[in-house]
């Protein structure tokens, strides 16, 4: 028997290289096309999200409450000190940013199960955009922030809405949030398994019930080819013997008496 080859330094000896599948390596091969759609895909994702950030804007400037200013001939004051409209425009953006983040991230999800990171980046910055595009959209669309104009155009005495305003900015980032948040719940619930590692050639057969020789069986017991080599030894002596002395090697000796 000849014990196998050991790479030096005990390396795992270098796979063999398919000759097709070369060119297409030093070429791109399939990685690159694939690279290149997922990134196509990411941006438009992103696009097309950061476009509802209009919707969100239109819900911002309708259900948002609107803080009511009254003005005399000279300045503009809150008509109610202590109203909270303020707080409450702020938090019902919060909402609604984080809402749009869990139904633009749900419906992606339908289209395209397989994730990547093309695909989170693309949800991460098209909810920053869409958050940013409501925020401005909802500005413009309420009441004008020119309060001194506004308010020589309704008059002295008169109640009038003030400007729509986001006054914690932090909450653009509900959209990222509530994205990333659906995104990683349904991709565990939902989402492809990943693929199992490829073991390399040289330690396949290695982790079967078969033994390599000088390896014992259960209980210390040799194994089938320790036993085998034990015996050699053994039967080579009597293989040896010449045909004409094993008659007298056989033949037993008389007994005594």
């Amino acid at each position: 028997m000849t014990a196998p080859l050991t790479p030096r330094d005990n390396q795992p000896p270098e796979e063999p290289r398919h000759p097709e599948a070369a060119p297409a390596a030093e070429h791109g091969g399939p990685v690159g096309p694939e690279m290149a759609r997922e990134l196509r895909e990411g941006a438009l994702i992103a696009f097309l999200v950061a476009l509802t950030g209009v919707l969100l804007g239109l819900l911002w400037n309708w259900l948002a409450p609107h803080v009511p200013l009254v003005a005399d001939t000279r300045n503009v004051y809150l008509k109610n000190t202590e109203g909270e409209e303020s707080i409450g425009a702020d938090g019902t953006f919060l909402l609604l940013a984080f809402a749009f983040g869990v139904l633009t991230t749900a419906v992606v999800f339908l289209f395209r199960r397989r994730g990547g990171i093309p695909l989170v980046v693309a949800l991460v910055v098209g909810g920053l955009l869409g958050a940013t595009v409501g925020w401005l959209t909802g500005m413009w669309l309420g009441p004008t922030p020119d309060m001194a104009a506004h308010a020589k155009e309704v008059g002295p005495g008169v109640v009038f809405d003030g400007p729509l305003r986001l006054q914690a900015k932090g909450a653009l980032l509900a959209w990222p949030i509530g994205a990333m948040f659906t995104q990683l719940v349904l991709s565990a619930l939902f989402g492809p398994p990943d693929p199992m590692p490829e073991v390399p050639y040289w330690l396949q057969g290695q982790h079967g019930p078969q033994q390599h020789p000088g390896q014992h069986g259960p209980q210390g017991h040799p194994g089938p080819q320790e036993q085998h080599e034990d015996q050699a030894p053994q039967q080579a002596p009597q293989q040896q013997v010449p045909d004409r002395l094993r008659k007298d090697h056989d033949r037993r000796p008389p007994t005594e008496g």
